[in-house]
């Protein structure tokens, strides 16, 4: 018998337009979140791609006017967990203890996140056109990299080059910019 609790809502529908706009602000912090347990660059933005397809797989799971960020740590927090155990053999790995109190201590200040989402839009505006607009449709709602690739006539890995080097443009570029500021 199933039975559905009263505050919980069928996937039949499309993410409404709040959970899309917390999903777009939170993925900066989210990457940052799942680059301090993982200390690898490549490794996070992996990891963080694996955590938004299940926050959209579970988008439904989300109420409304609770602590979107907590419950994407959450779900992040599991996906490193499980990377971790797929690691497990490596030679310097850190205990599951160590990656909880990082996970629970990490909250970069709400200014600091201001200012480096402030610096990727203006980045955002300095790529160029083929750039820009690449980045756009590989984080529209419900697109994957594979997707992405198909509907471009591009091979995946193509594509997955082609984003990771426009990510490391952007990410210098917010660096300097955040340089310069200070």
């Amino acid at each position: 018998m199933n039975t559905i609790e009263p505050n919980h809502r069928e996937s039949n529908g499309p993410p409404s337009e709040e959970f899309i706009q917390l999903f777009t602000k939170a993925q900066r912090q989210l990457y940052l979140f799942i680059l301090a347990q993982t200390g690898n660059a490549q490794i996070a933005e992996e990891v963080l791609q694996e955590t938004n397809l299940v926050i959209w797989s579970k988008y439904s799971q989300f109420e409304p006017g609770t602590n979107f960020m907590a419950w994407v740590r959450q779900i992040a927090v599991y996906e490193v967990l499980k990377w971790r155990q797929k690691r497990s053999r490596d030679k310097l790995t850190f205990s599951d203890d160590f990656v909880q109190r990082v996970a629970e201590s990490f909250t970069p200040p709400a200014e600091q996140i201001e200012r480096r989402q402030v610096a990727l839009e203006r980045c955002l505006e300095k790529l160029n056109t083929q750039d820009r607009k690449l980045i756009e449709q590989r984080y529209q709602p419900g697109i994957s990299g594979k997707e992405l690739a198909n509907s471009l006539g591009r091979p995946p890995n193509s594509v997955y080059q082609s984003l990771g080097r426009i990510r490391k443009t952007l990410l210098e570029c917010v660096q300097r910019t955040l340089t310069v500021e200070t």
